[in-house]
């Protein structure tokens, strides 16, 4: 199932890098080589833009009925193999199979509800000052797009850009992480065989320099999406600025959860966890700070001590550079003052391991504050009250999701209006987006777009307004 190379998908075609090169892809759990994957550069994402200009305008030319129900037939045959496509994940990212066979299910969801959009495709129509003017819009496709993605959630990253962009009538180019290649080799072939023709969609994989710069760079790509860090973010939205692409940049995170009061602290633990710990913490909606009220401050920290010492452990990071990028943050950390109070080291000697890591008393300006990790470390922070927990979340250069537990409406509310994220939730964790609800967030986090949700389509579309003036005479 797992092949020992995994080529570019061009045209429908296997293709090698055009210099011949590789790279090698580990196994997170043990450290251990997994198979070899495409090491392209310019000239094999020009080819993979090439062939995506060919297929867009007759794809393009197609109905938003026709086309979702292609993505329907995708989904459908993806829920027949999930299987298969869960087990891919779990060899690649390292997580348990039965996360990653959540995860597959959610990239399953995200494709049935995209193909009932193309039986929508949410125009409108308005008035005018003028008699006998209606106006009305159509959406069209924006034309190419590349699709930049990370690691963590493999199956689901591939999700939520291809099917709105397939639906939308684009053609585009995905560029995986090479930390998971596999998910997105296997994808594209699947969506072949269910019905999606040649150069649609095409992947290219490798090193983001040499194969996701170029795709950003290149004056036939209308659109860049991405998903991934800041920091590339930055580079990306540079690159694409220059020529004024169409860019959708959802970043990373350092996502508070608040406890007040009045909370009940046993549901806040249970969400503190799984926010904070599954998936190896490695979610851009991670809840990597807990801000406590001091009346509770105590006992939530002792009851979540007692769960991480009786946690399983939430599985490997995706590779030895982002496990020693997270103990050294951690150590220097303690270093400027903070307590580790759990956690903060490797966990054997095989694999890119990371104990579930709580660390007490950090500053809110410190560098564990302030940096994402993508880890399972959370940092705990003691407030006096609602202004002050409000004013710590938001001196934060991120503002992608943010959850408050109390039982206050009022106080939620509050919560709700003035904190600075894109996602609110109030008595559960600080993940768990569905396929309808729009994602997105603010400052560092993103640049405004929404993924997921019919707002994908805005993302994926252009709208066009069309002037209807009639005469009546004529009628």
């Amino acid at each position: 199932m797992i092949p020992a190379e995994v080529p570019n998908l061009v045209a429908g075609e296997d293709r090698p890098a055009a210099d011949g090169r590789w790279l090698e892809k580990t196994r997170p759990a043990d450290g251990a080589s997994l198979c070899r994957i495409t090491r392209s550069g310019r000239a094999d994402a020009s080819a993979a833009v090439d062939a995506a200009c060919d297929a867009q305008p007759d794809w393009g030319s197609r109905t938003h009925v026709e086309r979702g129900d292609v993505v329907r037939a995708i989904a459908e045959l993806l829920r027949e193999r999930s299987d298969e496509a869960s087990e891919i994940v779990a060899a690649e990212t390292g997580k348990p199979l039965a996360l990653a066979r959540g995860e597959t299910g959610a990239a399953i969801e995200m494709g049935f509800f995209v193909a009932g959009e193309g039986r929508r495709s949410y125009g409108r129509t308005t008035t005018a000052s003028m008699p006998h003017r209606t106006v009305l819009t159509l959406r069209r496709p924006v034309g190419v797009a590349a699709l930049l993605i990370s690691f963590n959630t493999p199956l689901p990253n591939v999700a939520w850009k291809a099917f709105p962009s397939i639906l939308c009538g684009n053609a585009s180019v995905l560029k995986p992480s090479e930390h998971a290649p596999l998910s997105a080799w296997w994808m594209g072939r699947l969506c072949l065989e269910a019905g999606l023709p040649p150069g649609v969609l095409n992947v290219v994989h490798g090193l983001g320099p040499e194969a996701g710069l170029p795709l950003v760079e290149d004056p036939r790509v209308d659109l860049v999406s991405f998903t991934g860090s800041a920091g590339t973010g930055r580079v990306v939205a540079e690159a694409a600025g220059r020529r004024l692409a169409k860019t959708c940049l959802e970043m990373g995170g350092k996502n508070a959860l608040v406890v007040c009061d009045d909370a009940d602290l046993g549901r806040a633990v249970e969400w503190i966890l799984v926010s904070a710990f599954s998936n190896a913490g490695q979610r851009c909606a991670a809840a990597s700070r807990v801000v406590a009220f001091d009346g509770i401050y105590e006992e939530l920290r002792t009851r979540l001590l007692a769960r991480i010492d009786a946690l399983d452990h939430p599985g490997p990071v995706i590779s030895e550079a982002s496990m020693e990028r997270i103990l050294t943050a951690v150590g220097r950390a303690r270093d400027e003052g903070a307590v580790v109070l759990r956690g903060g080291e490797r966990v054997g000697t095989v694999g890119w391991h990371v104990a579930p890591t709580l660390v007490e008393g950090a500053s809110a300006d410190a560098p564990l504050s302030c940096e994402e990790l993508f880890g399972p470390v959370a940092a705990l922070y003691r407030v006096g009250g609602l202004d002050e927990a409000l004013a710590l979340v938001n001196a934060s250069p991120y503002g992608l999701t943010a959850a408050i537990h109390t039982a206050s409406v009022h106080r939620a509310m509050r919560f709700a209006e003035q904190v600075e994220a894109g996602v609110v939730v109030v008595n559960a964790g600080t993940h768990g987006s569905e396929p309808h609800m729009g994602f997105g967030g603010v400052k560092q986090s993103g640049t405004g777009w929404k993924e997921a949700g019919v707002e994908a389509l805005d993302v994926y579309s252009e709208a066009r307004y069309v002037n209807l003036v009639v005469d009546p005479a004529l009628a």
